[in-house]
């Protein structure tokens, strides 16, 4: 499951190219590395859900954040990409 939601997540990224800001391109790929790294690790410990996946990749970011990778404006820029991006890529139930 984490590898179909990783692929929705990462085909979501790649049709924004045509139309995105270079913000939002900043922040879509800064979010790949993030979501790639969350995705090994869930992996690893035998997660497979897209709840666990969520928890890792924003535990992630708060780690980034906290680093001073990403200014306060990069930081609403990143955190709202990564919420629309993983409630759109959610399975519809």
């Amino acid at each position: 499951m984490i590898a179909e939601f990783e692929a929705r997540i990462l085909a979501l990224i790649d049709d924004m190219v045509e139309h995105a800001s270079e913000d939002e391109l900043f922040a879509g790929g800064y979010l790949r590395g993030h979501l790639t790294l969350a995705v090994a690790e869930a992996e690893e410990h035998g997660e497979h859900t897209a709840e666990a996946l969520k928890a890792r990749v924003e535990n992630s970011l708060h780690k980034a954040i906290t680093a001073g990778e990403l200014s306060p404006p990069d930081q609403v820029l990143v955190r709202g990409m990564w919420e629309d991006l993983y409630q759109t890529a959610l399975p519809i139930t």
